[in-house]
């Protein structure tokens, strides 16, 4: 299965956190599978590190790169594409970093990890 992590499941798997689904641990840890993290992802922990809404330590640029290394996650970049296809959402959802997550998986035909109901809520495989 190839399958996107939503920032927050990518927090809580590299924290192991215990509201991360079995599911969802066991998706992301079955190995051979890809795991895809988004430039997204990067960007709204980055944000939100910066407003002091987000603890990662020691700064959010070491905290991404190691712990993307770490898992072997691969790093799905953003492009014009997955932009455009945010205008095909339903107004399920007014988050536009899940927003464009949701366009992401649609457009690259992943599945997405994620413990958001308005996620699934969307034309999207949803893994929880």
């Amino acid at each position: 299965m190839r399958a996107l992590l939503d920032t927050h499941v990518f927090l809580w798997w590299v924290s192991d956190d215990e509201r991360l689904s079995p599911r969802a641990r066991d998706v992301i840890g079955a190995g051979p599978d890809e795991i895809l993290f988004s430039v997204v992802s990067a960007w709204e922990i980055v944000l939100k590190a910066a407003l002091g809404r987000l603890q990662v330590a020691p700064d959010p640029t070491s905290f991404v790169s190691e712990h993307l290394q770490a898992n072997s996650f691969t790093v799905l970049p953003m492009h014009l594409r997955h932009a455009l296809a945010v205008a095909d959402l339903p107004d399920h959802h007014r988050d536009p970093f899940d927003r464009m997550l949701i366009a992401q998986a649609r457009s690259e035909g992943l599945a997405i990890i994620s413990s958001d109901q308005d996620v699934a809520r969307y034309p999207v495989e949803v893994v929880w």
